[in-house]
């Protein structure tokens, strides 16, 4: 699901969603606690067990996959109806970090700014939908089983002079730095899990880290990122 960009912009900013815009962990935690509630203790670590394997598999994190999976091996909880709607109705906009919506309003100020996430078919875009962050980048969402992998459909879809990136995880920070190089500024929002974990110090820094997406809403892109003009 995107909208092409009319001409070459002069910088595009990209954006990931979850622990980046939006608060993944504390989704998380609270379909851990709902999930406790309605089917208790055991079954919500076997549906968690499952959520992994499957990420494994896919490459991805894919919940309502591994709630179809549960449900083959528990087809007679009565529950499961209930975890299903309060995944596809969470109100993911209460779950956006502080200063999110600004920085997006801020970044689009020098150019066009772009969803950029990795997830599965329903369930994130969903979230992107409800969460105000279609509305707020004005329709331009990109998703993929591994966007690091997708970069010259990026750049045919929005083709930009320079890119800004602004993701969570170091890893896919660096693979994209390692195809684009110097066409890319890395921008480490150290926000959620991945971007605390122990292998963040095997990879290198990115160009620019900040403690919170909010940040990028008080500063000057054009001195931040060292772009022209």
């Amino acid at each position: 699901m995107a909208h092409s960009a009319k001409r070459n912009s002069s910088v595009v900013f990209l954006l990931d969603v979850d622990n980046t815009l939006l608060d993944n962990d504390r989704v998380t935690d609270d379909l851990k606690r709902h999930l406790i509630m309605k089917v208790g203790p055991e079954r919500q670590e076997r549906y968690w067990s499952i959520f992994e394997n499957l990420r494994k598999e896919l490459g991805y994190a894919d919940y309502l996959g591994a709630l179809q999976r549960y449900r083959v091996e528990h087809q007679h909880e009565p529950h499961l109806i209930e975890v299903s709607s309060f995944l596809i109705d969470y109100p993911f906009a209460n779950r956006l970090y502080p200063g999110s919506l600004d920085a997006i309003e801020h970044l689009a100020k020098f150019g066009p700014t772009v969803i950029l996430s990795d997830g599965d078919v329903v369930f994130q875009p969903r979230k992107v939908w409800r969460s105000g962050l279609f509305e707020a980048v004005e329709g331009r969402v990109l998703i993929y089983i591994h966007k690091e992998q997708e970069l010259s459909e990026v750049e045919q879809l929005y083709p930009a002079d320079h890119y800004v990136l602004v993701d969570d995880k170091i890893r896919i920070l660096t693979a994209v730095k390692k195809v684009w190089g110097d066409r890319v500024t890395t921008v480490f929002p150290r926000q959620g899990h991945y971007a605390h974990a122990d292998d963040v110090a095997s990879y290198p820094p990115a160009d620019v880290t900040v403690e919170r997406i909010g940040e990028l809403a008080e500063r000057d892109p054009r001195t931040l990122f060292g772009l022209a003009g």
